[in-house]
């Protein structure tokens, strides 16, 4: 027999839903909602399985119109539990009037249930279903209670970026439950006691089954099912107690327990689902005796209120039942009925006083409340029962810490503890969302969160939601972060709560700051000056540079190059080292100093680049030798130029430079003739040069270099001796004692005589002028001025026989002029037999006054034949007392050289220096730069009335005997005054030579002009005299530039009287 109850729909439904209000209260959601929830409750009540396209399609509809109807800043959505995987809940863009594109969503809280597409905000369900039966949430929930799942969801512009702040949108979904459990009762074998002789009609409660389903999918109906032999005896009615429908069995015959002490019977439980689940379990009834009162609680409800943490064993509440019956039956048992596992694990009853006592470990946070019923059954045999509803409320002991969650918000994403954000993320941007909780209640649940420490974040409320328990926070940047300064943050976030004692905990997060592009590279110095020999090999290393980026990673990662062009020609750089290397071979003596830059740049996106400019500077290696401007050079020097005077300044030059580049000279050979300054180049001579001794000289000069391996190189030196005139003409042909002879009818312009003379000088101061000054009164010859040749150009006529003697002038062309006379006799007469008498006119001439003519006068030969033994008288007078003259000077220079005697010293009483010049007259000046020559008698130094006697200059210095002059003893009238000639134009002064002078040197001995008195060489000044002295000379023998030479023959018949060989 089956049967079966059915109680009236539930008196709650259809008075309206209810939803989560911001300020903790619920408000109505709207009649709409709850037509709509009022036709699904019916549906699902009576609908099966093939009504469910029907009602997806109502819970569609009450979807719509819960999205429609939702407060933006509350977000509800309901969903079926155990719906599939990737089930779209609801989407935030579409549904609240949210952004569909340029944001990012991310689900910040709600998994693992959930899911939000990144884009559009739609939400979806995962792999992981959700149970309506085991959330945390729901698990002590009542019938009418409502099961929520939360969501937060940020929001972030992608155009503005992360650093505007991301928005946090909160919500919920309601977990609409689904018929997936079965109902059960709480034991297989369900135990029932009936006395016996019970009415008909009478009720018995039989122990309820569960189901963990709620509303319609919770427990439908029970069914019955007996024997066929007592099936009259049994039913079942179902009523309502506390919204709990109670099987009841009720007794419909006469019961006797003599007949039958017990009945098993089949009790069936069915839920309301579409899909119905269903139960069974056995009950046995047992026939007692009769006892007809049942026990009756003194409260309708208890309520007891229990700190948590109370010690084991501790009293909480007792329930007192009073039984109206007697004896046994008003004995009564209490038990703790259909009791959560919470309930089983933390109370305990006492059967006989009903005092619940606590057994386990009471944490309000765990269950802030227990609520359960309390059985009181009598003993009696037909035990009668009633319960009575027991509410715990666990009270709160500050016993929990605050507690801090930390995670990522939007874009920035947490791994293992530790926040990444970009450094250059404006201020304010999140870096976490903080949610501070805490598992106490009331004022041990207000807490106050801080950032501890110097760090530039800080918290700002992230909802506008006041909700004491829980409280979210952004974790944001307060300044700009530089990671360069600080790469990574110690954040310790402190909450500290309100009570008595107050908790506090703490939580932390490393934030690290990721680099960005935003430092050059820095060479430092920016400047790098490096010494580099030349003369290197290719690939050697010039030197390192190193430039540091204070970014991190690709940013810090640096490729080295050289800027300009022209430097990479001759330099190379290794790109990760910065290793600089030189091409080429570097050559100081061509560049000498190098200055280009190289550059590094990073590898971040937009690269940055810092530069560094590089001084090289080459150092010298002796490589080069020195180098004269010249190979060879050529000076002129005058003669005569006094020593340690600049010759001729060289130049040299050396490419290299310091101690390479300083170059000593030396001259090879080093004959003691020459030297010359370092420094200047200059040469000097340390003689005194005489060209015509030697007109050249030729050497080398070495310059070195003061380098490790000392480099040298020569230049040959030519110096040429220019001429100075410092020698006068000297004839060499014909000699003033010979004569030419012509008879008076030789033809015009026949050629008599050449005078040839020279002149050791060179140039302009060699060349020769002859002119005849004296004895052509009658213009019978010419003289050419250039080659010296004697032509007749008048023809002879009586006057003109005799001997005609011609004063011929030689002169050079220098500056000052220098010249000599030279005396060429013509005897002109038909015959010359009397060859004695022509030598004794020649002999007169040679005595006669240069200024007297002879010119061939009739007269002329007879005066001559008169004077002639006058002169030969006179002459040997005079050659006596030159003998005498001469043996006293002998002594006397003897004696001098004896005592020291210095060349060019004036003796107090030597007769033969020259007399000093009157005092008004002034002497010649030397010329400038050159040494006094030694001190030669002047013409105007004589007396008016003197002659001017014979200069004797020697060519060769090594004669130290001064000729030897023979006079004869007595002087004929109108014969020169001889020893004052002598006195006055003695050889002497011409041997005492200066040291160093250029006329002292031995090549200087010029003729010098003959005085103008008994000499022959010509003066226009010179003054004659009428005395007539026969005289000869003896002098020595001199090499062969010899000025006229005489022949050495007997001149008359007294062979004492001789012609010297050479003219003074």
């Amino acid at each position: 027999m089956t049967m079966a109850a059915r109680p009236p729909l539930d008196p709650h439904v259809g008075t309206g839903a209810t939803s989560w209000d911001p300020c903790c209260t619920y408000v109505p959601q709207g009649p709409g909602e709850a037509d709509i929830r009022v036709q699904m409750d019916r549906a699902m009540a009576a609908s099966s399985l093939h009504h469910l396209p029907l009602l997806l399609l109502l819970l569609s509809a009450m979807l719509f119109w819960t999205h429609s109807s939702a407060a933006p800043t509350d977000i509800l959505y309901r969903v079926p539990e155990e719906q599939p995987p990737n089930s779209l809940i609801g989407s935030l863009a579409s549904d609240q009037g949210l952004p569909d594109s340029g944001h990012l969503y991310k689900l910040e809280v709600g998994a693992p249930y959930l899911r939000v597409d990144g884009k559009t905000g739609d939400i979806y369900t995962t792999e992981i279903p959700i149970d309506r039966e085991t959330l945390k949430d729901c698990r002590n929930l009542f019938d009418d209670d409502k099961c929520f799942l939360e969501f937060e969801v940020s929001i972030t512009d992608m155009v503005k970026g992360i650093g505007s702040g991301p928005r946090l949108i909160e919500g919920r979904i309601e977990v609409l439950d689904i018929n997936d459990n079965t109902p059960q009762f709480a034991s297989p074998v369900l135990t029932l006691s009936i006395p016996e002789n019970t009415h008909v009609g009478a009720l018995f409660s039989i122990p309820m089954a569960t189901d963990k389903d709620s509303g319609v999918n919770g427990v439908e109906r029970y069914t019955l099912s007996t024997r066929d032999d007592f099936e009259q005896l049994f039913s079942l009615q179902v009523a309502m107690d506390s919204d709990e429908k109670v099987p009841q069995l009720v007794v419909m015959g006469n019961l006797d327990r003599e007949v039958k002490e017990s009945y098993d019977m089949n009790i069936l439980v069915v839920d309301g689902g579409a899909e119905e689940r269903q139960s069974s379990a056995l009950l046995r009834v047992i026939i007692t005796d009769q006892n007809d009162n049942a026990p009756k609680f003194e409260k309708s409800h208890y309520e007891a209120n229990l700190q948590e943490n109370s010690p084991l064993g501790h009293s909480v509440v007792q329930v007192r039942a009073t039984d109206a019956d007697t004896g046994v039956n008003a004995e009564i048992d209490y038990s703790i009925h259909q009791a959560s596992e919470a309930v089983q694990r933390l109370l305990r009853i006492d059967r006989s006083t009903g005092v619940i006592f606590v057994k386990g470990l009471v944490d309000r946070e765990e269950e802030n409340f227990l609520k359960f019923f309390v059985v009181a059954r009598d003993r009696g045999p037909n035990s009668k029962s009633s319960k009575v509803l027991v509410t715990i409320i666990i009270k709160d002991q500050n016993d929990n810490s605050p507690s801090i969650e930390i995670r990522g918000i939007g874009l920035v994403t947490h791994h293992n503890g530790i926040a990444n954000i970009s450094e250059d993320m404006p201020i304010g941007t999140p870096v976490a969302l903080v949610q501070v909780s805490d598992r106490d209640e009331g004022e041990n649940a207000v807490v106050t969160c801080v950032v501890a420490g110097d760090v530039p974040f800080q918290l700002r409320p992230a909802s506008e939601s006041a909700n004491d328990r829980k409280r979210k926070y952004f974790l944001q940047t307060t300044t700009l972060l530089d990671y360069e300064r600080v790469k990574e943050y110690y954040i310790e976030i402190v909450a500290v709560d309100s009570g008595n004692p107050a908790l506090s905990s703490s939580n932390s997060l490393k934030v690290k700051v990721s680099d960005i592009n935003d430092n050059a590279p820095i060479f430092s110095p920016a400047i790098l000056e490096v010494d580099f020999a030349e003369e290197n090999q290719p690939g050697d290393s010039v030197l390192a540079v190193t430039a540091a980026d204070a970014d991190d990673g690709l940013n810090a990662e640096l490729v080295y190059s050289i800027v300009e062009g022209t430097a990479r020609r001759l330099f190379e750089i290794d790109s990760t080292t910065g290793e600089i290397r030189v091409k080429n071979i570097l050559d100081r003596e061509e560049t000498e100093r190098y200055e280009f830059r190289v550059s590094a740049a990073d590898k971040g996106v937009p690269s940055k680049t810092g530069t560094a400019t590089i001084v090289l500077n080459v150092l010298d290696v002796n490589d080069n030798d020195p180098k004269f401007m010249l190979s060879s050079y050529s000076f002129s020097v005058i003669e005569n130029m006094a020593p340690l005077n600049p010759v001729g300044v060289v130049t040299v030059s050396d490419a290299d430079k310091g101690e390479n580049a300083r170059v000593k000279l030396f001259v090879e050979p080093d004959n003691g003739k020459f030297f010359i300054q370092n420094g200047t180049g200059t040469i000097l001579s340390s003689i005194s040069f005489d060209r015509e001794k030697e007109s050249t000289y030729t050497f080398r000069l070495k310059a070195v270099d003061s380098g490790d391996r000392p480099r040298f190189s020569y230049a040959g030196v030519t110096i040429n001796v220019l001429d100075e005139n410092d020698n006068a003409p000297y004839v060499t042909k014909p000699s003033n004692s010979s004569y030419a002879y012509l008879t008076p009818l030789i033809p015009l312009d026949t050629a008599i005589e050449v005078v040839e003379a020279e002149d050791i000088d060179s140039g302009p101061n060699a060349d020769l002028l002859f002119t005849i000054t004296g004895g052509n009164p009658y213009g019978l010859f010419h003289i050419s001025p250039t080659n010296g040749e004697i032509t007749l150009v008048q023809e002879f006529t009586g006057k003109h026989i005799g001997l005609h003697r011609l004063v011929v002038k030689v002169s050079d062309k220098g500056k000052p002029q220098r010249h000599t006379t030279a005396l060429v006799h013509v005897y002109v007469n038909d015959t010359k037999s009397n060859v004695s008498q022509i030598e004794a006119l020649v002999g007169f001439s040679l005595s006669t006054s240069l200024d007297q003519d002879i010119a061939g006068d009739p007269n002329y030969i007879i005066t001559q034949r008169s004077n002639i033994l006058y002169g030969s008288l006179s002459g040997i007078a005079g050659v006596i007392m030159v003998i005498v003259v001469v043996v006293v000077l002998r002594h006397r220079l003897q004696k001098d050289t004896k005592s020291g005697y210095q060349a060019g010293k004036k003796e107090s009483k030597d007769l033969y220096a020259p007399k000093q010049g009157p005092k008004n007259g002034k002497a010649k000046k030397a010329k400038k730069g050159k040494a006094p020559k030694p001190v030669k008698p002047r013409e105007e130094d004589e007396e008016a009335s003197l002659q001017k006697g014979l200069n004797f200059n020697l060519i060769n210095d090594n004669v130290t005997d001064s000729p030897r002059i023979h006079l004869p003893l007595n002087y004929p009238p109108g014969s020169p005054d001889l020893g004052r000639h002598y006195r006055s134009n003695s050889p002497l002064p011409s041997i005492q030579l200066q040291p160093q002078s250029p006329s002292a040197s031995k090549k200087h001995q010029a003729v010098q002009d003959l005085p103008a008195t008994n000499t022959f060489v010509g003066d226009n000044n010179s003054t004659g005299s009428d005395q007539y002295s026969d005289y000869s000379y003896k002098a020595p023998k001199y090499s062969n530039k010899q000025v006229g030479d005489y022949a050495n023959t007997p001149m008359y018949n007294n062979h004492n009287i001789y012609w010297t060989n050479r003219v003074w």
